[in-house]
């Protein structure tokens, strides 16, 4: 970027402006944490508002920074250091890369106090885990891909995750070494962290923190809070159970096209979907006292997930598509189950969504070792009065759902293939939303039964016909299920 658009750019990540080198501390801070985080400049002879004072004495001060980065810094720091001529005022340059020997630190503060990082356009002192997750990233390890050689291959749910896979997938030993769930340590096999963060039986014993917490605000802000819930599902199924919570506080529209139902909802589904498989597969899980939360106000959801972004990786870089997998055992599976469609591709996918919707842009913040997305509504979904509404519906919606269901059953020859037709006349669903639904602690043999009765009878469909097994695969209602469904309300009108 040319000099002069730069001095014109508020202060951010990788810019700071500083007036002279009058107090040398604040700049060494700012150099540690551009050389620790993601690189940066910074310009001396500048104030904070972006007016230019330049430097009186710009040699002498250059050799004085130099001084004092070589005497300050540990491990050694080589920045660039230049001068130049802006509107007649000579000005200093200090321009940072992400370090290969980070983490830096500042000598006189130690190793415990002196460890920087860049949190937007601030510095902050790194806690252990984060210089912990610091030293793993130079070493080009992944905290998801390291061993638990106390655990093994039992302490993982196995009847969950051949659930989650298709039936054509065998997930015997090898399998499960391709796929980094098990990984070898002192010549026997053990889980990953990534496996017990998956399908780990006992995973919050291991990871107390890895858990989603959802709650449902009146008004916009955290002062009255209406419903939460706390999750604990295994990672690829909390993508849906997380979706579920959100609907229940959602509104819906119905239009009709023919016999075809269309329902319309008060939040973006599509988006949220993306937002929050984002936050599952790029959480920071070595972090402590910071699960994911989703956070539903009037106006907005916000979703925040614990850690900073990656080495070198900015806001502007997520928009624009750029990506660096921070949990490749978890985004590998995730891929597998076809949650994720393409690599780097959901941040970017998000704002187009948003465009398309006609949606105010969505936000990205860091907030020191968390990072939140917040997705604006189109409508206020205020809690009293939608509420209100709901409570004087309630007795007569669910007498006519019974008596509905009571038909169904004579019909279909089952309560149960019932009921899953009724949730699938409200909007497409897959198995483990429908089991979720049904109050089903997992999709079942007899759930699997009768949904395969539905299809060979003609009277429910795959959203995903030529991907039977798909991982994204939902039943809606076909035409002869409208018809019947038809039938039923207008014999139940008589």
């Amino acid at each position: 970027m040319e000099l002069d658009l730069l001095i014109q750019q508020p202060e951010g990540k990788q810019l700071e402006f500083k007036q002279d080198l009058s107090s040398p501390k604040p700049i060494l801070k700012t150099l540690v944490a551009f050389a620790n985080t993601a690189g940066g400049q910074l310009i001396i002879g500048v104030q904070d508002n972006g007016y230019i004072l330049g430097v009186e004495d710009p040699l002498s001060e250059e050799e004085r920074l130099s001084n004092l980065i070589v005497d300050s810094i540990e491990p050694r720091l080589m920045p660039n250091i230049e001068m130049f001529t802006l509107n007649g005022q000579t000005l200093l340059r200090i321009e940072v890369f992400l370090s290969s020997s980070r983490p830096h630190y500042i000598k006189k503060l130690g190793l415990e106090q002196g460890i920087v990082v860049r949190i937007g356009s601030s510095n902050r002192q790194a806690d252990p885990e984060l210089v912990k997750e610091i030293q793993r990233q130079v070493r080009g390890e992944t905290f998801d891909a390291l061993p638990m050689p106390e655990l093994s291959m039992q302490d993982l749910d196995l009847e969950a995750m051949q659930q989650q896979f298709t039936v054509n997938t065998r997930l015997d030993e090898q399998k499960l070494i391709t796929l980094k769930l098990l990984v070898q340590h002192q010549g026997r096999l053990v889980p990953s962290r990534g496996a017990i963060l998956l399908f780990g039986k006992q995973r919050t014993l291991h990871f107390d923190d890895a858990w989603i917490q959802c709650g449902r605000f009146r008004g916009a802000d955290k002062v009255d809070i209406f419903d939460q819930t706390e999750l604990h599902d295994h990672l690829p199924q909390a993508a849906d159970s997380i979706e579920l919570f959100l609907r229940k506080h959602a509104f819906k529209s119905a239009e009709f096209n023919g016999m075809r139902r269309t329902d319309h909802w008060s939040i973006p589904l599509s988006i949220l979907r993306e937002v929050i498989i984002n936050a599952l597969v790029h959480s920071d899980y070595s972090q402590r006292g910071s699960p994911i939360r989703i956070a539903f106000y009037d106006d907005r959801i916000e979703v925040e997930s614990p850690g900073m972004l990656m080495p070198g990786m900015t806001i502007e870089d997520m928009k624009r598509g750029i990506s660096m997998i921070r949990n490749p055992v978890i985004a590998r599976i995730f891929r597998e189950l076809e949650l994720i469609e393409q690599w780097g591709s959901g941040v970017k996918r998000i704002f187009a969504l948003a465009s398309e919707q006609g949606l105010p842009e969505p936000t990205i913040e860091e907030i020191f070792n968390r990072l939140r997305f917040t997705v604006f509504l189109a409508q206020n979904t205020a809690v009293p009065s939608a509420y209100q509404e709901l409570d004087n519906l309630v007795v007569s919606e669910s007498r006519l759902e019974s008596r509905l269901e009571s038909r169904l059953e004579s019909r279909l020859e089952s309560r149960l293939a019932a009921r899953i037709f009724v949730l699938l006349t409200e909007q497409p669903m897959g198995k483990a939303a429908l089991a979720s639904e049904l109050d089903h602690k997992s999709v079942s043999g007899e759930l699997h039964k009768q949904i395969k009765r539905l299809v060979n009878i003609n009277m429910i469909e795959m959203t995903i016909p030529n991907k039977p097994n798909s991982r994204l695969q939902q039943y809606r209602l076909t035409e002869k299920g409208h018809q019947m469904l038809k039938d039923c309300n207008e014999h139940q009108s008589h």
